[in-house]
């Protein structure tokens, strides 16, 4: 495979599947406790399946210099486990039925096992970080941590109120972004890359976890149920305003404004229907505004890529945000 042959996300994978494989194991084995209610959370979520484009990103990132492959799989399992956690966190908050298409694991469990789960969970993956013993590795986690954490709660505090772009970019960067964004700087970091270098990651994973977040909500919006494995529209249900929703709001009729503000005001589709956001979303262009959002930051992160040299790791780095963009789930 040339450095310019990657194409496709099969391809990507492809390069990664040993080492993903090998992740999948390592998330397996930490996530076995000796309480089996734990256990059983965690094998839950984990036969959910997901992109795992989280440790990929981890991966490919390591990959751009010489690395311990071994601290590399140990710190891939690291962000997904974080990322697991969050997953059942969110679930408990957002009273989710269904996740990938599956019970969501509070519907089985309960909340307060679930809460319990996932503060496990963290704690795990910072049981297994420590064994790094990398300090920059500990902070990176920690103040991901915190974003997140900070994310959810700003999130809660705004569910139902018509938000401004700027506060939009602040929550899908806290809750989305950054994780991206911290995977890119932990491949640094174990690479000992530059500053410049790390830097640079990291911004690339922003922007493409900002792509990755503005395209999940668009898919809420327009996707089908089955696509999505969840209620469409989830995010108006639960009183959160996303980009195309925002853009809209920007721009419509107070008549018009009143049917979004229902829909939040109600948390279901009952005196305003669906079909009727989205069209509303269609008159004004807010949909094709927010694909061309994501378009823009995935542009950018390809272009945080141009000082590293022609590779076939660059080239899969360099697919991933079109992946990202083009994707239909």
């Amino acid at each position: 495979m040339s450095s310019s042959a990657i194409s496709s996300a099969k391809e990507v994978f492809e390069l990664l599947r040993e080492d993903l494989a090998a992740i999948e194991r390592e998330f397996g084995r930490d996530t076995v406790s000796g309480v089996r209610a734990i256990t059983d959370i965690g094998e839950h979520l984990r036969a959910g399946g997901g992109k795992r484009i989280r440790p990929a990103l981890l991966l490919l990132a390591a990959k751009l210099f010489p690395h311990d492959e071994r601290s590399a799989i140990r710190l891939g399992a690291v962000v997904e486990i974080i990322h697991t956690a969050t997953l059942v966190h969110d679930d408990i908050i957002d009273e989710a039925k269904t996740r990938r298409g599956r019970p969501a694991a509070n519907t089985q469990w309960g909340n307060s096992k679930c809460v319990l789960a996932g503060d496990w969970l963290y704690m795990q993956a910072f049981k297994v970080a420590v064994e790094e013993r990398n300090f920059r590795v500990l902070d990176v986690l920690i103040e991901l941590t915190q974003q997140m954490v900070e994310g959810e709660l700003l999130q809660m505090e705004k569910l139902g109120k018509c938000i401004s772009l700027d506060e939009h970019f602040d929550l899908i960067y806290r809750k989305t972004a950054c994780l991206f964004s911290v995977s890119m700087k932990m491949g640094a970091l174990l690479g000992k890359a530059s500053e410049e270098q790390e830097a640079l990651l990291a911004e690339y994973g922003r922007n493409l976890g900002l792509a990755f977040q503005i395209v999940d909500d668009v898919l809420d919006l327009t996707a089908s149920e089955e696509v999505l494995g969840k209620p469409v529209a989830s995010d108006l249900r639960e009183g959160k305003v996303t980009m195309a929703v925002i853009h809209t709001l920007e721009r419509c009729t107070p008549a018009e404004r009143k049917l979004v503000e229902k829909v939040l005001e109600e948390r279901a589709f009952v005196t305003v229907q669906h079909e009727q956001i989205l069209e509303l979303l269609t008159r004004y262009g807010s949909i094709q505004y927010a694909h061309d959002a994501a378009a823009q930051h995935a542009e950018i992160a390809r272009r945080a890529l141009g000082p590293f040299p022609d590779s076939e790791i660059k080239s899969a780095l360099l697919f991933v945000p079109e992946f990202v963009v083009e994707r239909s789930s």
